[in-house]
């Protein structure tokens, strides 16, 4: 016996069992093909660095040792890289869903000056642009080359997060707002006491889109901070690394990682990508109930 959705006992057949045991065993194979890249690159970076240079390291860690991602903290500038980079993601992140979450309600209301307008002009960036180009040309008049706030400012409205904001907010019943209106709540006392916590779901979606989005930035940094080294973002300063791996290996040998193996290029490739990942790959899973939730519920309207 099986239980269907609402709970109610019934027979399952033979095709019922069968069309389980196939989705189950797609799936499964499915997750494992999308795991075992990471947990490939994971043991070859734990494991000797001299088994994995001669590629004898395939399922099974061995040797294992944790001095590789310990000696990148020896590496020059790549502390300040990390700080950069975590700084860009959390303020960033932060001001875009805040600056999302206020702009998405301001175009459901139709008191709105020309809210028609604004809105299809939103929505027409995210289409239309005029190239990398003059968008260097247009952040250089800015001043935001060589400056932090090249970082931040150019993200913190982002259309289609705002779309999707604007969805979720007209699914949440209309009543809300007005009972609290005539209880005489102003429009701002209504945004953060009745909007904000009843958008949590898509709120955290974006999140992480932004989020992601900032930690796996590269173009703005390889542009904007060409002069500015110190304020390059981890993406960034790894791929420096990478494009000089013979001389990252002899800054991490001389950090003390030398004792596991003699280091090889492979090793500190595999090493650099797993540091990119792990930190994404640890708060998406805390993420994905609000994720799943948010992008269900903002795509009932459109």
């Amino acid at each position: 016996m099986a239980k269907n959705k609402s709970g109610a006992h019934y027979r399952a057949t033979v095709g019922d069992v069968t069309f389980n045991v196939i989705n189950i065993a797609v799936f499964s194979i499915f997750t494992l093909l999308c795991i075992f890249p990471f947990y490939y690159l994971f043991i070859n970076t734990i494991s000797n660095n001299e088994l994995v240079g001669a590629n004898m390291i395939t399922l099974i860690p061995r040797g294992i040792h944790f001095s590789n991602y310990i000696a990148l903290k020896d590496v020059q500038d790549f502390g300040n890289s990390v700080l950069v980079t975590v700084s860009r993601t959390l303020l960033n992140t932060a001001l875009m869903v805040l600056a999302s979450a206020f702009a998405g309600y301001l175009t459901t209301k139709r008191e709105m000056w020309n809210r028609s307008f604004w809105y299809r002009a939103l929505v027409i960036t995210m289409y239309f642009n005029a190239g990398t180009i003059p968008w260097y040309l247009n952040m250089l008049g800015l001043g935001l080359t060589d400056n932090y706030w090249g970082y931040i400012i150019p993200g913190i409205v982002a259309p289609y997060n705002i779309i999707l904001v604007k969805t979720y907010i007209e699914s949440i019943p209309a009543s809300l707002e007005e009972s609290a209106t005539i209880d005489g709540a102003s429009a701002m006392k209504v945004f953060t006491k009745i909007i904000l916590p009843l958008s949590k779901p898509i709120l955290a979606t974006i999140a992480i889109f932004g989020a992601v989005g900032n930690w796996n930035s590269l173009q703005d940094s390889l542009i904007l901070m060409s002069n500015s080294p110190q304020l390059y973002t981890m993406q960034h300063r790894l791929w420096v690394y990478l494009n000089s791996s013979s001389n990252l290996a002899n800054a991490m040998q001389s950090g003390g990682a030398a004792s596991a193996g003699m280091l090889n290029n492979k090793v500190i490739k595999y090493t650099i990508s797993m540091v990119t990942v792990i930190p994404i790959m640890l708060v998406y899973p805390f993420m994905q109930r609000y994720f799943e939730e948010g992008m269900m519920l903002g795509a009932v309207k459109g």
